[in-house]
């Protein structure tokens, strides 16, 4: 395949992987359990949870929970430089189509190649997909999964016309944030009954402090500080503020602390300029910095 060919086609939103390392996870509730009751029923897993709230991470962290659990029953995947469950992530846009899902047909010289799009990898190769944002995607798009989320479990390649047939161990979760409903953003009811979903929020301030503190190498002190402030930003919600500070951004302002940034000042381009352009709550958000990290 020629270097633009092969240009052409990484551009299509493709990111596979194996987890070499356990990812980082505090779990806030029951949500290892039903992920992992789910996946050994088959049952296709909806998260639904605020911007920066550790969805993506969680799927990471199960998918390599899972497959260490494989090694110990024996179970060897036939490559065994590789875990045995491979996660393709899909970042869902507009653009999004179902060939991007399921692949394609591609010129090579004076010849067409077919190349599987990252469903069709994950479905063949018995791995977790995970759909990030799926509400981002055009509804026509996603109508695709339907044959995989039911006692089929087959995958149409309609091009090929080829019926592909889930390895075992496949999954398909679908992520989304119920802030950003809208009659033009949602999930067709006919999509999300298919789905057990698994609601997520931000961890109590204790737990946020002991993640942040990991994740950036900064002291737990400064850290509980930190997730207080997002706490109180949260509750601005009801008062303007479309959505609130995430966990992602307060360990943004952590790492910013931890290279010599003042804590104040980490916390408002961290932070304050980059939940909100509104001047009154840019005003409101740095008096509560302020009153956190007074000197």
């Amino acid at each position: 395949m020629s270097d633009t060919t092969k240009s052409l086609y990484k551009s299509y939103i493709i990111e596979e992987y194996f987890a070499k390392e356990k990812p980082y996870y505090v779990p806030v509730g029951d949500e290892i359990e039903l992920f992992e009751a789910a996946y050994k029923q088959k049952i296709p897993i909806l998260f639904k949870g605020p911007t920066g709230c550790g969805k993506t991470r969680f799927v990471e962290y199960m998918a390599y929970k899972l497959g260490q659990e494989m090694e110990l029953t024996g179970e060897k995947n036939p490559d065994e430089s590789k875990p045995n469950i491979p996660l393709v992530t899909i970042a869902c846009h507009e653009d999004l189509t179902a060939s991007d899902l399921v692949g394609r047909y591609l010129l090579e010289g004076d010849s067409t190649v077919w190349m599987d799009g990252p469903l069709t990898r994950a479905v063949k190769a018995g791995g977790i997909c995970y759909l990030d944002e799926v509400v981002e995607a055009r509804k026509d798009t996603t109508v695709i999964i339907h044959p995989l989320t039911d006692h089929r479990r087959i995958l149409p390649v309609e091009k090929k016309g080829e019926l592909i047939e889930a390895a075992e161990g496949f999954l398909l979760v679908l992520s989304y944030n119920p802030g950003y409903q809208s009659a033009l953003k949602d999930l067709k009811h006919s999509t999300r009954q298919r789905f057990v979903a698994i609601e997520f929020d931000y961890p109590s301030v204790e737990k946020e402090a002991e993640i942040i503190a990991h994740e950036s190498e900064l002291d737990l002190d400064m850290a509980f500080r930190l997730a207080t402030l997002g706490e109180k930003i949260r509750n601005l919600k009801d008062h303007g503020l479309p959505e609130g500070a995430s966990t992602r951004l307060l360990i943004y302002a952590a790492k910013m602390i931890t290279q010599g940034v003042k804590p104040i000042r980490a916390c408002q381009i961290s932070v304050n300029w980059a939940i909100t352009d509104d001047p009154i709550l840019h005003q409101g958000i740095q008096e509560v910095i302020s009153s956190i990290f007074a000197e």
